[in-house]
C-alpha cells in the first residue's frame, strides 16, 4: 500500500540517529495525524527502558516485545510510526508493515547517525561503540532497502525539508499507482 490516501499508517524506518522520531513528529503535525514512537510505546508498556529490557532479558526478548507492540500499533489508522532501528530487520515485521501501510526509509549516512548517537548520549546497548554500531548499520542496509520509499538524509536537511520530500514521494507513488489502475 502506498501513497497518502486512505487511513494507512506511515512507518518511518532507519538506523538509530537517522531522525525517525524528529521527522515523525513533524510529519504527523503536517498531516494532522497521530504520532507513535514505537520505542517509547514499548517502554511505557514494559514500564522500563529498552536498555534495561535488553540487559536483563536479552535482545531476543526485546525483539519479541517489539513485534507484539508493532502488531498493536499497526492497527492505528492514519498514525505516523517511528520504528526502532531494528524493527524492520525482522521478516515478520516487514510483512506486517507491508500489509498495514507504507514504509519510508530515512537513509542517513552512518557518520551522521553516529554523530547524533554521541550528541544525544542515550544508552544504546546494541551500539556500544562505533565499530559494533557500524557493523549493525551495514548489516541492516539491505533490509532497509526493502522499504516502499527511500529518502536520502543529510546533516544539512531540516526535519521540515525531509517531511516535504516524504510527502512529495508518497503523493508521487499514489499518482503512479492510480495511473496503472
Amino acid at each position: 500500500m502506498t501513497g497518502l490516501a486512505g487511513a494507512a499508517p506511515i512507518f518511518l524506518l532507519g538506523f538509530m540517529g537517522s531522525g525517525k522520531s524528529t521527522v515523525g513528529v513533524a510529519l504527523a503535525a503536517r498531516l494532522s495525524r497521530p504520532f507513535i514512537d514505537l520505542d517509547q510505546r514499548i517502554e511505557a508498556v514494559a514500564e522500563r527502558t529498552i536498555a534495561d529490557i535488553i540487559e536483563r532479558e536479552g535482545e531476543e526478548s526485546f525483539r519479541r516485545l517489539e513485534s507484539e507492540t508493532l502488531l498493536q500499533v499497526a492497527e492505528a489508522p492514519e498514525a505516523i510510526v517511528a520504528l526502532g532501528g531494528g524493527a524492520f530487520a525482522r521478516a515478520a515485521n516487514r510483512e506486517l508493515i507491508r500489509r498495514a501501510g507504507v514504509s519510508v526509509w530515512l537513509d542517513a549516512p552512518f557518520e551522521l547517525c553516529w554523530q547524533r548517537i554521541l550528541e544525544h548520549d542515550i544508552a544504546r546497548p546494541l551500539a556500544p561503540d562505533e565499530v559494533s554500531a557500524r557493523a549493525r548499520y551495514e548489516a541492516r542496509l539491505p533490509l532497509y532497502g526493502q522499504s516502499d520509499v527511500r529518502i536520502e538524509v543529510s546533516a544539512a536537511m531540516s526535519a521540515e525539508e525531509i517531511v516535504e520530500l516524504i510527502i512529495d514521494r508518497l503523493a508521487g507513488s499514489r499518482s503512479q499507482a492510480e495511473e496503472r489502475a
